[in-house]
């Protein structure tokens, strides 16, 4: 890891991916600033990694906050990983509002900490990595509008990269989309929902989408993807690793 990741901010820290990214860049020495609305998750999160980690118990989509924090702590990473569990049920029995719960949380956190990065902007070299989901590559029937809104953080990471190049800004913008894994809480919910769905129960399930992703590999894949400048925009993350996306 490079001296400019020394200063880390986590959105959706408090626990899941998050949670393992914050711990596995605090164990290499960047100091990590986590932000989730559950304060008594973070103070556990605290408890647990100690000095390297500053919990803020705070609503991840605020674009002031964002701004904030940026102007504060002047971190060089970003990662982006604040989401809500999806409503699971089919299209005809969501509602507008379950419907486009990722919407504004998932994709409006993204979007106000890509155009906060940009403004303020981070220091040259600085990183933003930004969480998005397998779902957006092949769709997700039961849980609303998640596919979506993880699509548009993809976009939402490329208009990034490209503002950043036109400017000259030199950050780095990259995007994961990790596979459905049950040690997180979106992708428990999944697992459960899509076992239901096919008719097996959740270990048969799991058992037929060997390897399973695991949190370790999550924060590992950050850290390898923050720390390299030569990485693509893009990469699939699942139980065998990375792999970088072509999106030609």
């Amino acid at each position: 890891m490079s001296d400019l990741t020394r200063i880390a901010v986590v959105t959706g820290a408090g626990r899941g991916f998050g949670r393992a990214i914050a711990a596995a860049l605090v164990a290499q020495g960047t100091r990590v600033i986590g932000i989730a609305r559950n304060e008594p998750e973070l103070r556990a999160v605290r408890d647990e990694l100690g000095e390297g980690f500053t919990p803020l118990a705070a609503d991840a989509t605020d674009e002031a906050l964002a701004a904030k924090v940026i102007r504060a702590h002047g971190p060089s990473l970003l990662v982006l990983n604040a989401g809500a569990v999806p409503h699971m049920a089919p299209v005809q029995e969501q509602t507008w509002e379950t419907f486009s719960r990722n919407w504004e949380v998932d994709t409006r956190h993204v979007f106000a900490w890509t155009g906060a990065a940009l403004r303020e902007p981070l220091a040259p070299g600085s990183v933003v990595i930004s969480m998005s989901s397998g779902a957006a590559l092949g769709g997700s029937p039961l849980s609303g509008g998640y596919a979506s809104a993880k699509a548009a953080v993809r976009y939402l990471q490329q208009y990034g990269a490209e503002e950043s190049e036109r400017a000259g800004l030199g950050i780095r913008f990259v995007t994961v989309l990790p596979d459905m894994t049950p040690v997180g809480g979106v992708g428990d919910t999944g697992v459960t929902g899509y076992a239901a769905r096919v008719g097996v129960d959740r270990e048969t399930f799991i058992a037929g989408r060997q390897p399973i992703l695991t949190l370790e590999q999550v924060g590992k894949a950050v850290v390898e993807l923050a720390g390299n400048p030569d990485t693509g925009p893009e990469y699939r993350l699942g139980g065998a690793g990375l792999s970088p996306i072509n999106r030609a």
